[in-house]
């Protein structure tokens, strides 16, 4: 079978996934502070879920004992950085990286939700 150049390949969704020790709890957050919607979940309990928000897609995946990483795991870009930034901290959600101007055209901040996953939210400037 011959195989596809990379060129020529079409590349589809991709989304990241995020370990999490209470499924529901982060459904509600990332709900409530980005307007994200529950579109799939899997098993019963719910061990899997699937959430998006326009063309955002967040995979949830419930791990015991889950221990997030010490780097960003995604990066999300926004219309308005410094509302999402106000409803983070609104919805008591630490800070990593306060919201700042980058050099590279950013407008971005860094926050971790719930399990202390990082995520990198940046609006176009």
């Amino acid at each position: 079978m011959p195989s596809i150049s990379p060129d020529t390949q079409y590349l589809g969704r991709i989304a990241a996934t995020l370990g999490v020790t209470d499924i529901d709890r982060s459904f509600r957050i990332y709900q409530s502070v980005f307007g994200f919607e529950k579109v799939f979940e899997n098993g019963d309990p719910v061990g899997f879920m699937i959430l998006k928000k326009d063309e955002a897609e967040l995979h949830l995946t419930l791990q015991k004992g889950y221990k997030a990483p010490p780097f960003n795991q995604a990066h999300m870009l926004v219309a308005d950085a410094e509302g999402a930034f106000q409803a983070c901290r609104e919805h008591g959600l630490r800070i990593i990286r306060n919201l700042q101007d980058k050099d590279y055209g950013l407008r971005a901040f860094v926050f971790a939700d719930p399990d202390g996953n990082r995520i990198d939210v940046g609006q176009s400037i």
